[in-house]
């Protein structure tokens, strides 16, 4: 077993299926897109492990806790690493998180963003090597979200061709 998939069994971590959007919905574009020796990941929210949108849903400081939505943080790195899987065939291919850009959706006065983004940030920590994990990131609130989604994140990594 790969060993990026080895400690996410380790910690009792399952990536999930791809995103089962809305009815009527339709999503056209990629969700990774590999050029040269880079993946770009595009935004992603939190899903549970058949693809559907994982609950609860709606704006930080107003529906949600800080905590839910570190929670919510977490479910999305494991979406993004799930296409990552899918579209590099091995998590181990990854050499370096370069970017994380984390957006939470959140209620006029909620300042904790990157308290919530932190989720995202842990999780990578947990399962890559340190130098591997270290990224650049932002974390912002958002006036909305699509399909009321508590947080969405995007990320650049670099990989071995």
């Amino acid at each position: 077993m790969a060993r990026v998939e080895a400690r996410l069994a380790a910690l009792g971590l399952v990536l999930p299926q791809p995103i089962q959007p809305p009815p009527g919905v339709v999503l056209p574009f990629a969700f990774v897109r590999i050029t040269g020796t880079r993946a770009y990941v595009s935004g992603h929210g939190p899903l549970l492990p058949d693809g559907s949108l994982a609950q609860p849903l709606g704006k930080l400081g107003r529906e949600l806790t800080v905590e839910q939505g570190c929670a919510a943080a977490r479910l999305t790195t494991l979406a993004m690493l799930g296409s990552l899987q899918r579209a590099l065939g091995d998590l181990d291919r990854i050499t370096a998180w370069n970017r994380v850009f984390g957006m939470v959706n959140c209620a006029p006065g909620f300042t904790q963003c990157p308290t919530v983004i932190n989720g995202c940030s842990d999780l990578l920590a947990q399962v890559f090597d340190a130098d591997v994990a270290r990224h650049a990131r932002s974390a912002v609130g958002m006036a909305e979200l699509p399909f009321d989604i508590p947080v969405e994140i995007e990320a650049e990594v670099e990989i071995r061709v």
